[in-house]
């Protein structure tokens, strides 16, 4: 059966993740609206390096009950390669997502440089056109959320990598880019 994947990124220390979330889609529209229904009044979206510890930790419990698979992709972080890195993860995440037999990719946007992440997209896909991508601000795509909350989660190991562990089915070390 063909999935949906949301994907987003996390800096920490002299790391670099990126998470997707794979979720069936018939599970698409409860997770929307449970993932809705924790948002505090005024508040337009989670983002979990904005919330609270006591928040953090409700929302990641809450995340890790949802009905999903998340796969993070583990790589180096220098200021000088990051890009390259991330690069180096979405081409990976877009090979195993083809093996998936996902059918859409929606990515939280960077803005300009979603750029570089669609010349990845096209140049990984090849001549596959069932996998459709885009990028959307987190704000208008709640379970964008959760790839957030878990690669923050992730990174910051201990007690809160443990809190996302139940979701995590796969870490794929990618190897690190090298400077120019």
């Amino acid at each position: 059966m063909p999935v949906d994947a949301f994907i987003d990124e996390s800096g920490r220390d002299r790391r670099y993740f990126i998470c997707v979330a794979i979720i069936d889609p018939a599970a698409l529209a409860p997770a929307r609206k449970r993932l809705s229904g924790l948002l505090l009044p005024g508040q337009r979206e989670l983002h979990f390096k904005t919330e609270k510890p006591p928040r953090r930790r409700l929302l990641a419990d809450r995340i890790a009950e949802l009905p999903l698979a998340t796969f993070i992709y583990e790589t180096g972080r220098t200021p000088k390669t990051e890009e390259q890195d991330r690069q180096r993860c979405l081409e990976q995440v877009v090979h195993d997502l083809v093996e998936l037999d996902a059918h859409r990719m929606v990515l939280d946007s960077r803005d300009h440089r979603d750029k570089h992440d669609r010349a990845t997209i096209y140049r990984a896909l090849g001549q596959k056109t069932d996998l459709t991508h885009t990028h959307l601000n987190s704000t208008s795509a709640p379970l964008l959320w959760i790839p957030d909350a878990v690669a923050w989660c992730y990174g910051a190991g201990g007690d809160w990598r443990r809190r996302v562990m139940p979701i995590v089915s796969k870490v794929i070390k990618v190897q690190t880019a090298q400077s120019p």
